[in-house]
């Protein structure tokens, strides 16, 4: 059972790695959406104890402040 949680932290941080790959060439304001939703989730997962519910309401705090606090502006 350890090394099946061992398997999938390390499949989600190579997932995760892969998806800021294609970021490149994102808006501040979407970069930092993403970055804030993706803060959130390890937030919320921390908190609760890896409770899915709490995972995705921490992912979506955390976009929608990353989206709230960056300008609309390219620079």
């Amino acid at each position: 059972m350890r090394s099946l949680q061992t398997l999938t932290k390390f499949t989600l941080i190579g997932v995760t790695v892969a998806a800021f790959a294609g970021c490149a060439d994102m808006t501040p304001k979407q970069r930092n959406t993403a970055i804030g939703a993706g803060v959130g989730a390890v937030g919320g997962a921390v908190l609760t104890g890896g409770d899915a519910l709490g995972t995705l309401g921490g992912a979506a705090v955390g976009g929608v402040i990353g989206n709230v606090t960056t300008d609309n502006r390219r620079r």
